[in-house]
């Protein structure tokens, strides 16, 4: 009497211990279940299958950064909103009060008064973008409110299309145009503080990303129209400080867009070292043309000294 006997079946290359009478679609060595993946003709093995994402480009952002879900997911927005309250919230128990925060210590010695800057307190430059007036035009509290407002709709778009990183540089470089707008056409003795520089920046950055993209502009320059409007008419107002972030805000975008995508990273990281240059060489020749040195005493005397 004959007995059939099954062929011995192959072990799968990744456990040698499963024969299995599956094979993968591309390589054809035998697979278990566990190693094989749905492809779009038959099922390939996990090694073919991480070798063939090797050759897929990445999907990337308007920018040049990865649209992966971390990348995409906001992260910067929330943490310049958060700290922009809580900075206002210091200076208003500072000062024992929210609408003459303006008193207080911190507020004192962030805010920007380009005679101070001029003097050496060059940290100002920076910490006055994260500052805000209590009692702003007696409407209280509503610089903050309007900042934050516009940072969370104008900001949330372009950190996704720039992506985390290019985003924060877009926006600190617009807030440094700011300050060094202030610092070469403001008034000498003048106080100056907001996020407003930075903000417009990114009003800017986000008309050049509709640009590029092919995108209808009108929505987004009636916007910005209106808002440069206001700048003009409302008394109080830094227009300077608006336009400074502006102007660079957009250029700093530009350089991150239109990039080529040879060398893109290079690209962008000479051509926003350029712009950073440049920012150090305004503020440079508008300290050393700066005849007026200040020492400031409180909230409304300034110690003044020719230079």
């Amino acid at each position: 009497m004959s007995v059939n006997r099954q062929p011995d079946l192959p072990a799968c290359v990744r456990h040698p211990d499963r024969p299995t009478g599956l094979r993968c679609v591309r390589c054809e060595r035998p697979a278990c279940p566990d190693c094989l993946r749905e492809a779009s003709v038959g099922y390939q093995c996990v090694d073919c299958v991480a070798e063939g994402n090797k050759s897929i480009r990445p999907a990337r952002t308007t920018g040049g950064a990865r649209t992966t879900g971390r990348a995409r997911s906001l992260f910067v927005v929330p943490v310049l909103i958060g700290l922009n309250v809580l900075i206002f919230a210091i200076t208003a128990l500072q000062a024992g009060s929210i609408v003459e925060n303006q008193r207080s210590e911190l507020f004192l010695q962030g805010t920007l008064i380009p005679s101070t800057v001029a003097g050496g307190e060059f940290w100002r430059l920076l910490t006055s973008g994260f500052l805000h007036f209590g009692n702003y035009g007696g409407y209280g509290p509503v610089h903050l409110v309007f900042n934050m407002f516009a940072l969370w709709v104008i900001g949330r778009d372009l950190e996704v299309a720039l992506g985390r990183l290019r985003f924060l540089v877009v926006y600190l470089l617009a807030l440094f145009g700011g300050s060094a707008a202030v610092m070469l056409f403001g008034e000498p003795t003048g106080m100056v503080a907001g996020a407003s520089g930075a903000i417009y920046g990114l009003f800017g950055g986000i008309a050049v990303v509709v640009f590029r993209k092919k995108l209808n502009p009108t929505p987004v320059l009636m916007l910005l129209g209106i808002n440069i409007f206001l700048s003009i008419a409302l008394p109080g107002i830094s227009l300077l400080g608006h336009l400074g972030g502006l102007v660079i805000g957009a250029l700093a975008t530009a350089a991150l867009v239109y990039a080529p995508r040879q060398n893109l990273v290079r690209f962008q990281t000479v051509a926003c070292a350029a712009i950073a240059v440049l920012l150090v060489a305004v503020l440079v020749t508008s300290v050393a043309t700066s005849d007026l040195r200040c020492e400031l005493v409180s909230a409304e005397l300034l110690n003044c000294f020719p230079a």
